[in-house]
């Protein structure tokens, strides 16, 4: 039985010391991968388990308890667990087991938090906002752009725990990456730390060029010919998807900040250099947000005053037919009362000099406006 499949056990019976009893009826299920899918497929919110010494895989053992102690017992090497979306009752025997602090495990479990960085002795916890792009054939009032989710990270001397949170953001991948390059991977737990946080930040990159893509359509409908019938919905719509970005990003900066720079005892300070690089990544993401922000508000103005402008352009067309039609009317008011002795009432020229007049005078005007542009 894999030292994942043990590890349910723990989750199960939320202690410890419920893993050995039922060890021996672990062991006469088939082996079952949990490499990558979302949870595992036997229900479990754990998603891979896997030792590492010297940047290389250790063959499982015959329980988690029993890896966990061989490895700190030769001080080499760390247990890497990761999790998507524990129950408190799952996580319970885990936070037993790592000696993991209480606030911390909270937030692990509750999720909706902001990206932070918290020590508790030797234990670093970090929290990261994952950010995905949500296609879609046509930007609309409603339409969803980004979706996020959120990774924990819980640090210690050796062990690595990640709890995943969302549908979008699997470390499956990532891991195969890290597995590839032994050298980096025997660096220890901060390697596994800052692969996490280079990940997210590239997905922000990612994500961020794909919302300009948006935007660039956006502003090519408002400043065409007919901009001003464009869905004002659209540039709020991208406003507050926006903002939920903007949310992931910018409280990372002091996190990743203090990773590069701090001295902290479970980060390496060749690993800090690492660090440096991703602060710079996650500095021009943020540089980006705030010109996209700037670039929606003068998108938005620009547009409130091209719908201004085709206001007033239909009330001079309005005002100018108006006053043309105002000249028959006034015609044909004063010579429709009922007086006798009225000029031209019985003259056999009166109604066509009328409406000559009538018509004259309305051409004149609608020439008038029309060569000053009110219609």
């Amino acid at each position: 039985m894999s030292m994942a499949g043990n590890l349910r056990k723990v989750t199960a019976f939320g202690a410890v010391g419920g893993l050995r009893k039922v060890a021996q009826l672990t062991r006469r299920r088939a082996r079952v991968d949990l490499s990558h899918p979302a949870r595992s497929p036997l229900g479990s919110a754990v998603v891979n388990c896997v030792a590492y010494q010297d940047g290389a895989r250790v063959p499982g053992g015959r329980d988690l308890v029993d890896t966990v102690e061989r490895i700190r017992k030769s001080d080499e090497g760390f247990v890497w667990l990761g999790l998507h979306e524990p129950t408190d009752r799952e996580f319970a025997g885990i936070a037993e087991l790592f000696d993991l602090h209480p606030l911390a495990v909270e937030d692990a479990v509750e999720a909706h938090q902001r990206p932070k960085l918290e020590r508790y002795g030797e234990t670093l916890f970090a929290v990261f906002k994952t950010v995905c792009y949500v296609e879609h054939k046509e930007l609309t009032a409603t339409s969803e752009v980004v979706d996020t989710g959120e990774i924990m990270v819980f640090v210690g001397p050796d062990f690595v725990i990640t709890v995943r949170h969302g549908r979008h953001g699997s470390l499956g991948p990532l891991r195969e990456e890290l597995e590839a390059d032994a050298q980096q991977l025997s660096k220890g737990p901060a390697a596994v730390l800052h692969a996490i946080a280079d990940h997210v930040v590239d997905d922000y990159v990612h994500v961020t060029d794909s919302v300009q893509a948006d935007i660039d359509q956006v502003e090519a409908d408002v400043f065409a010919e007919n901009g001003a019938r464009t869905d004002a919905g659209r540039i709020y719509q991208l406003k507050r998807e926006l903002l939920e970005l903007k949310r992931a990003v910018v409280p990372l900066a002091r996190p990743v900040q203090e990773l590069s720079t701090r001295p902290i005892r479970v980060v390496d300070p060749e690993i800090q250099a690492y660090f440096r690089d991703v602060s710079d990544h996650l500095l021009r993401v943020t540089e980006q947000i705030a010109a996209f922000d700037e670039l929606l508000n003068s998108i938005l103005q620009a547009h409130l005053a091209q719908v201004t402008v085709a206001q007033n352009e239909d009330m001079r067309k309005i005002t100018a037919w108006a006053a043309v039609i105002a000249v028959p009317t006034m015609v044909c008011g004063v010579y429709g009362m009922n007086f006798d002795n009225m000029p031209e009432l019985h003259w056999r020229f009166g109604y066509p000099l009328v409406i000559g007049v009538i018509s004259v005078a309305c051409l004149v005007l609608y020439r008038g406006f029309r060569r000053n542009g009110w219609l």
